[in-house]
């Protein structure tokens, strides 16, 4: 750092790393100059809070403190000042010369890196210089609290370094500093008050000092009539209204943050009140929670369920761009776009969090490493489901509840280790004995009848498909109750969730799944019939082909002749149809997604005429047609019933009209009577 002196004007030149980051705020990052105000506002709030704490350590009161923001079309500039604790000259040289040496080289690394980005000012001392956004110029009147009282002025016009020389000009009372920005051509739109209003209500209108804004305002007074008649004695006189413009200070942080408060001081009335204005929401919130955290790390927060679903998320169920959860630093708005604060899963979660504790305006990166964000996020997922379980207690609103976030939770199941076990029991699902409702798997639980040890589901594309599924038929007959997984997701849920109160859940429709202790008079009629039935099954094999990895007897028909389950590892049918659409969407080659899919096991019922019937035509007659025919028939239907898709639609319809010409009788060869022709 250069200096010169010249009437008592020391010039100085900025440090080499403060020059260049001047040329890239100056140059580049032009995407959001509205920080400019933010960063001026909250590095003023900063100064009055420490002065409050020297005032309260050292003499045992609080100094009151204001901020002041005042622009001048005359001269295009705009003044920003606060009585905080003010700087002494050292202090003007030390930092606003230079940036913070311990952020220097970060700061520097991420600017090396391409990730010049606005979100990086308020960084490392760099929050200063956003000024230079929207000005030419820049002075700085300060006077340090408890000092020797002498007023001292910084300025620059970036590339130019900065002086340092005593204040002769207008005195600050008390303690405090005084910013000039002498506006570029293209940023005088910031000299409308109306504008800074909007500003200073979007960014600080929580700083927790009174933030006064030099603006116009319009005030309608009452007064006599010059064209009325003249009133008669006795008589009023005619009035007319008539607008008065001025300008005056007026506060725009008048209400005290909402999340500062006592909950047991804010009532219900205020919560949707700020939730409708701070979340531009129509509804009325299904329910919310206000805590703070303290120790490790302190925080505040207010969370709300919305009681509709955001229309962004109708639309699409992750849109990243309907996220509308708030970050404030110190009372400062930094962002409300942070995936990092909860999870997707909880992406429709309203509400916000205030720290102390995180740097104002932290970029994306910094967040990501941060060890205190990370504890926030924990706990506000915790307080998230602390909340559903409150509507759950509620049968009408977890109804709601569930109808429109129902999907997130089961999505929660799925990525969020951690909290798996505290998700599950809000899952609900259509069951076999549910009717028009869902029930949770605690429901499930209850209802289960003497003897059955696990919780089983069906998958299918809808419920009338479910409960149409051949592998049910033991479970109706024993009469257990089975859940129906009728999209992807609940299949998924249910097998990320693989055990609820030390019960196993398993896929009904899955090769070998435990029903329950098979008496040994059963077992040994199953055994008879896998002998009985040795050569029926190789003869199946050869004419299905790939079309099944494998045949088996079922444990579990009753009542159908044969039915197609899966290997413990193999897919359902209506999740290999949504892996392969994802897979198309994707650009990927459907054949080559077919090649992953696992056979299906053809499970048979031996009891069944069918089977019977077509065991004897397998054994009279294996070559006729009629045989093959009856066989490929048979696992259509068992396709169809399981709820797979059929290879050959048209060979099956060939067939079952076919089937269909013979019982009606009629002769696809040439009749009697055109023979004789």
């Amino acid at each position: 750092m250069k200096m010169s002196e010249t009437a008592q004007v020391e010039t100085y030149e900025f440090k080499a790393e403060v020059s260049r980051v001047m040329d890239i705020i100056i140059n580049s990052l032009y995407s959001d100059r509205d920080v400019f105000l933010r960063e001026l506002v909250s590095n003023a709030a900063d100064a009055c809070d420490k002065k409050r704490f020297l005032s309260i350590t050292e003499e045992g009161q609080i100094s009151d403190c204001e901020i002041r923001i005042k622009a001048d079309q005359d001269s295009k500039t705009i003044v920003i000042e606060d009585s905080g604790i003010g700087m002494s000259k050292d202090d003007l040289i030390n930092n606003l010369g230079k940036i913070a040496e311990s952020g220097t080289r970060k700061f520097m690394d991420a600017l090396g890196k391409g990730e010049a980005d606005v979100n990086l000012i308020g960084q490392f001392g760099v929050g200063f210089y956003s000024a230079f956004l929207v000005a030419n110029e820049v002075s700085v009147s300060t006077k340090v609290f408890q000092g020797d009282g002498k007023q001292w002025k910084w300025s620059s016009g970036a590339r130019s370094g900065f002086t340092v020389e005593e204040d002769t000009g207008e005195p600050i009372q008390g303690s405090g500093t005084r910013i000039v920005l002498k506006l570029k051509e293209e940023a005088e739109e910031y000299l409308d008050d109306l504008k800074l209003q909007n500003l200073l209500k979007r960014y600080s209108q929580f700083i927790s000092f009174p933030i006064k804004l030099y603006c116009e305002k319009t005030k309608y007074e009452q007064v006599e009539d010059p064209d009325a008649e003249p009133p008669k004695e006795g008589e009023t006189p005619k009035m007319k209204t008539v607008t008065r413009t001025e300008m005056e200070w007026e506060q725009m942080n008048k209400v005290k943050p909402i999340w500062l408060r006592n909950p047991k001081d804010v009532p219900n009335e205020e919560y949707v009140s700020f939730y409708k204005s701070t979340f531009k929401a129509y509804d009325d919130p299904l329910a919310q929670t206000h805590f703070s955290l303290e120790g490790q790390v302190e925080f505040r927060s207010v969370l709300y369920v919305p009681s509709v679903l955001p229309f962004e998320l109708s639309r699409n169920m992750f849109d990243e761009a309907s996220r509308s959860m708030k970050l404030y630093v110190k009372r400062v708005f930094i962002s409300d776009k942070f995936e990092e604060l909860l999870p997707r899963w909880l992406m429709f979660i309203r509400g916000l969090v205030d720290s102390d504790d995180l740097p104002l305006n932290v970029s994306r990166e910094i967040l990501q490493k941060s060890k205190i964000l990370s504890i926030i996020s924990k706990r506000l997922v915790k307080k998230c489901i602390d909340m559903f379980k409150t509507i759950q207690e509620d049968e009408k609103k977890f109804e709601t509840f569930n109808k429109n976030f129902g999907k997130y939770i089961k999505v929660g199941v799925i990525e969020d280790d951690d909290n798996r076990k505290d998700i599950a029991p809000l899952m609900t699902f259509f069951t076999s004995k549910s009717g028009d409702k869902e029930d949770s798997l605690a429901d499930y639980v209850e209802r289960m009848v003497d003897g059955q040890k696990n919780i089983y589901y069906v998958t299918g594309d809808n419920k009338k498909m479910a409960s149409m599924s051949p592998a049910l038929e033991k479970c109706n007959k024993l009469g257990y109750e089975v859940i129906y997984a009728c999209e992807p997701i609940d299949e998924l849920a249910l097998q990320g969730v693989a055990k609820f109160q030390d019960k196993e859940i398993l896929d009904v429709a899955k090769e070998n799944v435990d029903l329950g202790d098979v008496d040994e008079n059963e077992k040994a009629k199953l055994e008879e019939a896998e002998k009985e039935y040795e050569n029926t099954f190789e003869w199946l094999k050869d004419i299905l082909g790939k079309k099944v990895s494998k045949i088996r007897i079922s444990k579990k028909l009753t009542e159908s002749p044969a039915a197609l389950t899966q290997g413990a590892y193999g897919m359902s049918p209506s999740m290999q149809r949504y892996m392969q659409a994802q897979a198309v969407a994707q650009g990927m080659d459907d054949s080559m997604f077919n090649m992953g899919i696992s056979q299906a096991v053809l499970e048979i019922n031996p009891s069944h005429p069918i089977i019977m019937s077509l065991k004897k035509q397998i054994e009279i007659a294996p070559d006729d047609e009629a045989t093959k025919t009856s066989a490929l028939l048979m696992y259509d239907v068992a396709a169809l019933t399981g709820g797979y898709t059929l290879d050959d639609p048209k060979a099956f319809a060939e067939r079952v009209t076919g089937m269909m010409s013979q019982q009606a009788g009629i002769n696809e060869g040439p009749t009697d009577a055109e023979v004789v022709e």
